[in-house]
């Protein structure tokens, strides 16, 4: 079953991916990809064929423990589908991933946080731990984002790596989810034909914090997270009003311009003149490197 479910996710997501784009365009939710000199026009909230596609990937292994993280998963893909069609505000979007979250502190109402070299006994304080940690997890994937396969990339990473270091449910979660996440990346690579919208993001964050929180590997996730983390401390500097003061430009040759603000993306292009596709190559590669160190850490 560790090789069936994600075998189904993939195909399920390949297959779907595209469907829901045509869908997307035909109801006019496109938008524009603005690091292309052209401007094309994309479909957004490509990110429902990844909420459709895990849950039926995973029915062969469904049990309780991957029923309570689905229902978690579909929870953060709804707030993700209001966010796409209203464009909430980012504390308005927190708050309501915290919402969602609440049904952790009865999942997951006691236990401990595994550090490498011992364990923290939280009990009951442990739900409240994992709510604000899959809060969190969502909301990061969700910052670091912009870019054609950047998000989506990342969280096949993440999930990939997850999935070596669990067990169990949590292992068949990972791959299942690196799988799905695969298969609409095949759409969403550069030059991306749909946009995952915050309904694929946020959903993929909350994706990496439930393994997490299941296979008890909290503190390797955080290292999976920490390009997102940076980029989250860098933003509070100018309260998250990036697209207010600034975006990313395309000059000429076809590289791009960080923008006026601090970011983990902008020190980057700060660094090293990249176009768009070398920039979310090298963020797979740092993800790729916390990876094997997690990996290597857990062993």
């Amino acid at each position: 079953m560790v090789l069936i479910s994600p075998f189904i996710g993939l195909l399920l997501s390949l297959v779907l991916t595209p469907y829901t784009a045509g869908l997307m365009r035909k109801a006019g939710i496109i938008g524009k990809d603005i690091h292309k000199p052209d401007l094309p026009e994309v479909p957004e909230m490509g990110g429902l064929a990844i909420l459709i596609s895990l849950p039926l990937a995973l029915i062969p292994v469904l049990g309780a423990q991957t029923s309570e993280a689905l229902i978690i998963f579909l929870l953060f893909g709804l707030v993700g589908i209001l966010d796409d069609l209203t464009n909430m505000r980012q504390s308005h979007k927190v708050l309501l991933s915290l919402l969602v979250s609440t049904p952790l502190l009865a999942f997951a109402s006691r236990g401990q946080l595994n550090l490498i070299f011992l364990s923290l006994s939280l009990g009951a304080l442990y739900g409240v731990f994992a709510v604000l940690f899959i809060t969190g997890s969502a909301n990061l994937v969700n910052m670091l984002a912009g870019f054609n396969g950047l998000e989506v990339g990342t969280s096949a990473i993440a999930l990939f790596f997850l999935g070596l270091m669990t067990a169990e449910d949590a292992r068949i979660l990972a791959f299942t989810g690196c799988a799905v996440a695969l298969g609409f990346l095949w759409w969403n690579r550069y030059p991306a034909r749909v946009f995952p919208g915050d309904t694929g993001t946020l959903s993929l964050g909350a994706l990496i914090g439930i393994v997490g929180i299941m296979g008890k590997v909290e503190l390797f996730t955080a290292i999976l997270l920490l390009p997102h983390a940076i980029d989250f401390l860098l933003k509070t500097r100018i309260r998250f009003a990036g697209r207010s003061i600034g975006r990313t430009q395309v000059l000429e040759d076809g590289t791009l311009k960080a923008p006026p603000y601090p970011s983990f993306l902008g020190m980057i292009m700060r660094a090293k003149r990249v176009r768009e596709y070398e920039l979310v190559a090298m963020v797979w590669g740092i993800e790729a490197i916390l990876g094997i160190i997690s990996l290597l850490l857990s062993a």
